[in-house]
């Protein structure tokens, strides 16, 4: 039997803590530098692209303080009883986003939705601070466009929930839906990441929860058990604040992308959209 040396075992140890200690730091690190990979994957479109839908709409490009341009869809329906601003998730672009906000068209719905930065035809440097500032203007848009601020649904889907709460948070509107909603990114990234300081990684917080508190309007979240990408157990939480304005719908066994083809979603949305006499708009 071959024996070690105490202090080459020592040494061994040591040098066995260092490597993953830099490891460690190594993927910290990565994380750090990355997430903005990891968070937002956004594909682009010429700007000569033309965009084909079922409904009538109008292209929309919006100017910033900044020197971005915001480029977004304006559907309109035949007899609207409200607007819905959407925000998206962190994948694709409008050709892809306009045909899923199209579904609210054919609740009677006109709907805005726009493209962030670097995604689609959108242009300029992508943060938080730009993200919430591009959403107000698109709600100022509406207001601008003979909408009022009782017309406006907020509609935010998994990335774009966080920014569809801060904008409520700050804002007045009919009611704010949240698909697939997360806590915070700091509490999808733990999920993903438990053995990482996350929170001192972050550039990017999306605190919904924060957001949640402060906003007045009627809440709806929808949430599916199987979701992969944010976990059930993070939009949970948001209920678990027992906020007397939030109503949660869990459908069971829907995943992140597939709520819609669920009957408990389609209830929600025709349950919360539906017509109401006297509300369309003029």
């Amino acid at each position: 039997m071959s024996f070690i040396h105490p202090k080459k075992l020592k040494r061994r140890l040591k040098y066995f803590i260092l490597i993953a200690l830099g490891l460690y730091v190594m993927l910290a690190s990565s994380l750090y530098f990355i997430q903005e990979k990891l968070l937002f994957l956004p594909t682009q479109l010429p700007q000569d692209y033309v965009f084909e839908f079922r409904h009538n709409f109008e292209e929309v490009f919006l100017n910033t303080d900044d020197n971005a341009t915001i480029n977004a869809i304006h559907f309109k329906a035949d007899e609207p009883q409200g607007v819905i601003l959407y925000f998206h998730g962190n994948a694709g672009d409008l050709s892809r986003w306009g045909t899923i906000a199209e579904y609210f068209v054919g609740l009677d719905y006109d709907v805005l939705i726009m493209d962030y930065r670097t995604y689609g035809k959108s242009v300029g440097s992508i943060s938080e601070k730009a993200l919430y500032a591009d959403a107000q203007m698109c709600y100022d848009y509406l207001l601008q466009h003979g909408y009022s601020k009782e017309d406006i649904v907020l509609y935010g889907r998994s990335l774009g929930t966080g920014i569809a709460s801060y904008l409520a948070s700050e804002n007045t509107a009919r009611q704010l839906i949240l698909e697939t909603p997360y806590y915070s990114i700091e509490d999808v990234a733990k999920h993903r990441f438990p053995y990482l300081p996350v929170k001192r990684l972050l550039k990017y917080k999306l605190p919904t929860h924060a957001y949640l508190e402060s906003v007045k309007c009627p809440t709806l979240i929808v949430h599916g058990t199987d979701d992969y990408v944010v976990p059930f157990s993070s939009g949970k939480k948001l209920s678990e604040l027992n906020l007397p304005h939030v109503e949660f719908i869990t459908v069971e066994g829907g995943s992140h992308n597939n709520l819609i083809e669920f009957d408990a979603y389609l209830a929600a949305m025709n349950t919360h959209l539906k017509y109401k006499k006297g509300s369309k708009m003029n």
